[in-house]
């Protein structure tokens, strides 16, 4: 039997965890490469990249997306157990689960499959299959990138305060903007850390690092960095959090005369990160060739 792709396993993996018990990723293989009745030599195929096991990576990107949807979790590294959410899915006995699905079930639409939907999504797999090398190289690295966005996100969203204001001190050096420290205020609402711009000290920026799981920056907290900025000759803040700033904080913010103060919500933040290589590492390179006319050209 042919490796299933990892849209198939994800109602077999969710179905898996059903019981409530943890399971490692590693047994999920196993599992899922029994139930799929697959042959030493399946088990054993290695992705073109040689990185990984063809079944492991497949098994690994279904897992991923699931957690992504918020329908497993990890209560440990290398584990996962089913939420409530997970189990309302199951509830519904859906026929399948794919990324059309997962993209669905925050507008509720995932329960039914109309005609429309089926359309819709034969139309889908037909503009996939049209899609240039290219542009195929580049929809999956988006996927990723997404991918390990939300990851990423999550363990910031998990680590302690004080570590958060550290690595947001880390990443302003990483982008440049010269030797940073943290202030003795921090967790007073004003100011968590100091950015020397030169190295004589001369140009500063103001730093505050709000590491939330749920909660919005609001108006009260922009205020108190406001109020720290204005009271001080520094011209420049930054104010930098793992969830999103209200409307309210966002005018306040804005409304600061004769300062700058940038907002960096936490999609930004993950971005930057991996832009600039803090907390993730360069898991593999592909290159990319094409013919050289100038080789084969008689002059």
């Amino acid at each position: 039997m042919a490796i299933p792709d990892f849209q198939t396993l994800m109602l077999p993996l969710l179905e898996l965890l059903k019981d409530g018990k943890v399971v490692k990723l590693s047994d999920m293989v196993e599992l899922m490469s029994d139930k799929y009745h697959l042959t030493e030599e399946e088990r054993n195929e290695w992705l073109p990249s040689k990185v990984q096991k063809t079944m492991y990576n497949r098994v690994a990107w279904a897992k991923q997306y699931l957690k992504n949807a918020e329908l497993i979790d990890s209560p440990e590294k290398g584990s996962f157990v089913i939420t409530q959410k997970g189990l309302c899915v199951l509830k519904n006995k859906p026929n399948k689960i794919d990324l059309r699905f997962l993209k669905n079930l925050d507008n509720d639409n995932s329960e039914t499959e109309t005609d429309t939907d089926t359309n819709n999504e034969n139309k889908n797999s037909h503009i996939e299959e049209n899609k240039t090398p290219e542009e195929l190289i580049e929809s999956a690295q988006t996927l990723y990138s997404e991918s390990l966005q939300k990851e990423l996100l999550s363990k910031l969203k998990q680590i302690d305060p004080v570590r958060f204001e550290q690595i947001v001190l880390q990443l302003m050096e990483k982008m440049n903007y010269g030797v940073g420290s943290m202030t003795k205020m921090s967790h007073d609402g004003g100011v968590d850390g100091i950015i020397d711009e030169d190295e004589l000290g001369l140009e500063k920026i103001y730093l505050q690092a709000k590491r939330y799981s749920d909660n919005k920056v609001n108006e009260k907290e922009m205020q108190n960095f406001a109020g720290a900025l204005g009271c001080s000759p520094v011209r420049k803040g930054v104010f930098i959090t793992t969830s999103f700033f209200d409307e309210r904080a966002k005018k306040k913010a804005a409304s600061v005369q004769g300062k700058i103060i940038r907002l960096v919500d936490g999609e930004e933040l993950t971005k930057l990160m991996i832009k600039h290589n803090l907390g993730v590492q360069v898991k593999t390179k592909i290159e990319i060739k094409k013919i050289d006319e100038d080789f084969f050209s008689e002059e």
